[in-house]
């Protein structure tokens, strides 16, 4: 083998290597010699077919199989002769005018990784954000739990159905372009009819303008309501066409309230209101323990950031680019905005993959440097919470997993990092300072700018409030967070409606 070097450009490199055809000529008659005892042909035992025969008849096919072979220990040599850390997969390109009997020329391009020195960890310091659990924190936790647990009751008086009441109906539904229906029970059209669904008229759970006009029905009226799907509609089929629905209105019951006493307590399986109550302060503590140890690590991955400087392979930030621009993608047509990036929304993003593939590249030197890893235990544990996360699931979600090692290993990389944090936190400075849930929620921009803007809230705050109200069943305990979820079963796409 001989190879010349063609370019070297700060991490990347191309090389020419040539593997003469004598050394191919000789390593096709190894494998060929190693195949004998398995080949038969007409007048031979086998194993005494003479090599000649054996090149014109198999030659070719076991050609292939030598030349990818000399490849990869002629790229593996050129590695390990040059020192070189490949930070992608080579790219290899074979010589088109190669044939049988002639010398094997490739190129090969590599960008190798980084060699750097890490800092030393000793007597960095890192401050970490603590914040108490209040009471009215936990008044708060309480009135939503309560809120996602509000019961009904029949009305008494005789009237028709307004906002915020419950009805009962059965609805079937056909679109204004459908013939007539045949009978009270006609579901030709699957997802548009139902039995005993519980509606809060003005909930806006179905397609707007369904429920106003159930507004004023009574007990046992059959209401036709008609309305137009939107253009959007997840469901094709159905989406800017006229529907007529069928209501026939069974019950309606008013909202109660629920107290929050000792019966409320006991019916979320806690011993008592002050169980229940230790209950959401633990949960509230775990989520205000969770903000400190994010915040504190992005500190610590800001001073990795600011103590290293290196080049970092292109391949590896195009490749982490991609990524992100597909997620961001992927988040701006769930909200319905205008995908195309902007210059600026660019180079952004630009920034942000460099640093995400210089800090991994940081964090893994040191997990190496310190014999860091992943136990099969601890992954099994990962797995198993993935898992709990889909009730009723579990089979499937640990089957994918088994089958899927890439996935397998997407969860091993978050546990890697964890691991190496905990590792730099037990040697650094740590020190301890109180401050209140809003600065412990707050990001670094909102707290700059607080002084100036305690009245208007940014646009990253906002988002910030919307994941929270997502999450507001974090603030239960576990007992109640199975039945806190029943309400989503209401959202839109779960029925045609």
């Amino acid at each position: 083998m001989k190879a010349t070097q063609k370019k070297h450009d700060g991490l990347s490199y191309e090389y020419e290597v040539q593997i003469p055809a004598k050394e191919l000529d000789q390593k096709v008659d190894a494998k060929l010699q190693s195949y004998s005892g398995q080949i038969r042909m007409p007048g031979f035992r086998p194993g005494k077919v003479p090599m000649k025969m054996l090149k014109q008849k198999h030659g070719k096919a076991v050609l292939g199989e030598v030349i990818e072979e000399a490849v990869q220990e002629a790229t593996q040599k050129l590695l390990e002769d040059n020192k070189i850390r490949p930070a992608m997969q080579p790219k290899i390109e074979i010589d088109k005018d190669f044939a049988e009997g002639k010398d094997l020329i490739y190129s090969i391009a590599i960008e190798s990784l980084p060699d750097f020195k890490i800092m030393e960890f000793k007597g960095v310091k890192l401050e970490k954000p603590v914040a108490d659990v209040e009471d009215a924190a936990i008044d708060d936790a309480l009135e939503r739990i309560a809120a996602n647990r509000r019961s009904s009751t029949p009305i008494t008086e005789k009237r028709g159905a307004k906002e915020g009441d419950i009805v009962n109906i059965d609805f079937h539904g056909r679109l204004a372009s459908d013939p007539p229906p045949e009978g009270d029970h006609d579901h030709r059209r699957p997802g548009m009819h139902a039995h005993g669904h519980m509606l809060e008229l003005g909930s806006n759970t179905f397609i707007p303008g369904y429920e106003e006009q159930l507004i004023g029905a009574k007990v046992g009226d059959r209401v036709e309501v008609k309305i137009t799907f939107p253009e959007d509609y997840h469901a094709t089929d159905l989406a800017g066409e006229e529907a007529i629905f069928d209501v026939d209105v069974h019950e309606i019951r008013e909202p109660s309230e629920t107290k929050i006493d000792e019966e409320f307590a006991k019916s979320l399986g806690m011993e008592d209101i002050k169980a229940l109550r230790k209950a959401v302060r633990d949960q509230l503590q775990k989520e205000y323990d969770g903000q400190s140890r994010l915040k504190m690590k992005k500190a610590l991955l800001d001073i990795l950031d600011e103590n290293h400087e290196f080049e970092v392979p292109e391949g590896m930030v195009k490749m982490e680019l991609e990524q992100i621009k597909r997620q961001i993608t992927m988040e701006k047509q769930q909200a319905g905005e205008e995908t195309e990036l902007s210059k600026e929304e660019e180079e952004e993003l630009q920034e942000i993959a460099v640093r995400r593939v210089k800090l991994g590249l940081v964090i893994a030197d040191i997990g190496r440097n310190n014999n860091i890893n992943v136990t099969d235990p601890e992954l099994q544990q990962a797995v198993i919470r993935e898992a709990q996360k889909y009730p009723g699931q579990e089979k499937h979600v640990f089957d994918f997993y088994a089958k899927n090692r890439n996935a397998l290993e997407s969860l091993r990389a978050p546990l890697f990092e964890e691991k190496v944090v905990d590792y730099i936190l037990e040697l650094a400075d740590v020190s301890e300072k109180k401050v209140s849930v809003e600065d412990l929620s707050m990001d670094e921009d909102e707290q700059e700018d607080k002084p100036k803007k305690k009245a208007k809230k940014s646009s990253s705050a906002k988002k910030s409030d919307e994941k929270k109200s997502e999450k507001k069943s974090e603030d239960e305990p576990k007992a109640e967070k199975k039945e806190a979820k029943k309400p989503a079963a209401k959202k839109k796409g779960k029925s045609r409606v």
